[in-house]
């Protein structure tokens, strides 16, 4: 058991260790790396939240980007326009959204599979429209402006900064997920996304913990887009599309719907997959000279990878890296014992 908790504690060690030596030890690209971390970071927290909702409650959503979106220019009007401080913002920005996620989520959560996924779509184009066209409030496509926070005094103006910042809300936001499914709510999640007629019938109030689901799931989408709003200084409809929550439930899938650690992997995994696409692009487009477009490969690409995920590894990265793990475990044992018989002998 001492032996177990030392073992642990080297592990956040040297976990912390990692964390704060990283930003230093780059050199040439520092600035590219780092804002491709504190996407991620964020990818997490948004992808967390989708997890909630349809790896664990077993609902779909096709507005994670519309929610993110309601969180952004939460952030931004009350910044700009009622001059709070970011303490405040982005607090409010998840519960704004948790408002919107709960009334959008209302007359949806009555509707099940195809139709469900149409109502969630819905939201997505109702929520898009909001931001295009109510300009006296977002500016429509012009887009907002603002000022990177101060926190504890420092600027948030570099993304070594934000990396200090985002990337420990990213762990809070996978820590507290672990939390909330040990709880009676995170049960009766796991009990109506296995079978929600029997949960109804041991007398989970299923419409209840679906709407809390979405709550929750919007609450978390809200501090992603606030923080993404923080970071990109400027905000406007394009960022908020639909293809972003298709980039989302990608995130879920890839990284494995269902486990703690599978957003992490798939936002992760859909951040550098962009980096990967273009550099090959660059690579093959004179020797074959191609004439698709990069986001039109993108696509493919991303199409192909969701399809292969969800036939040969449905319980995605997760699985593959625990099945790795458990592998690399039997055959360190394996050693052990050989060696241990070798010496007898």
């Amino acid at each position: 058991m001492k032996c177990s908790k030392t073992r642990h504690c080297v592990y956040y060690f040297i976990f912390v260790g990692i964390f704060l030596l990283f930003p230093f030890s780059l050199f040439k690209y520092k600035n590219y790396v780092l804002f491709l971390v504190n996407m991620g970071a964020i990818g997490v927290i948004g992808a967390s939240g989708l997890n909630i909702l349809k790896g664990y409650t077993g609902v779909i959503s096709l507005s994670q980007a519309a929610f993110m979106g309601v969180g952004a220019y939460s952030v931004a009007i009350l910044s700009t326009k009622m001059g709070l401080p970011f303490w405040i913002n982005l607090p409010a920005a998840g519960a704004i959204t948790m408002i919107v996620g709960v009334v959008a989520g209302m007359p949806s959560l009555r509707l099940r599979g195809f139709y469900l996924a149409m109502a969630t779509l819905a939201a997505q184009f109702l929520l898009e429209y909001v931001f295009k066209n109510w300009e006296s409030l977002t500016h429509g496509v012009q887009g907002l402006f603002i000022t990177p926070p101060q926190i504890f005094g420092v600027n948030m103006n570099n993304d070594r900064a934000f990396y200090f910042f985002v990337v420990p809300l990213a762990f809070m936001a996978v820590l507290c997920t672990r939390n909330l499914l040990r709880t009676k709510v995170g049960r009766a999640f796991t009990a109506i996304r296995d079978r929600d007629i029997a949960a109804e019938l041991i007398g989970i109030n299923v419409f209840k913990y679906k709407l809390i689901s979405f709550a929750i799931s919007s609450f978390y989408a809200g501090v992603a887009g606030g923080l993404w709003c923080y970071y990109m200084t400027i905000i406007n409809p394009e960022a908020f599309t639909l293809h972003v929550s298709i980039d989302y439930i990608a995130m879920v899938i890839v990284g494995g719907m269902g486990t703690i650690i599978g957003p992490v992997y798939g936002a992760i995994f859909i951040i550098l997959l962009p980096e990967f696409i273009q550099r090959v692009m660059e690579v093959l487009q004179p020797i074959f000279r191609l004439t698709y477009t990069f986001e039109a490969f993108k696509h493919i690409v991303f199409g192909f990878t969701i399809v292969i995920f969800l036939m040969f590894e449905p319980k995605g990265l997760s699985e593959i890296f625990s099945r790795m793990g458990r592998r690399i475990a039997k055959w360190g044992r394996k050693e052990v014992i050989e060696k241990v018989g070798v010496q007898k002998g």
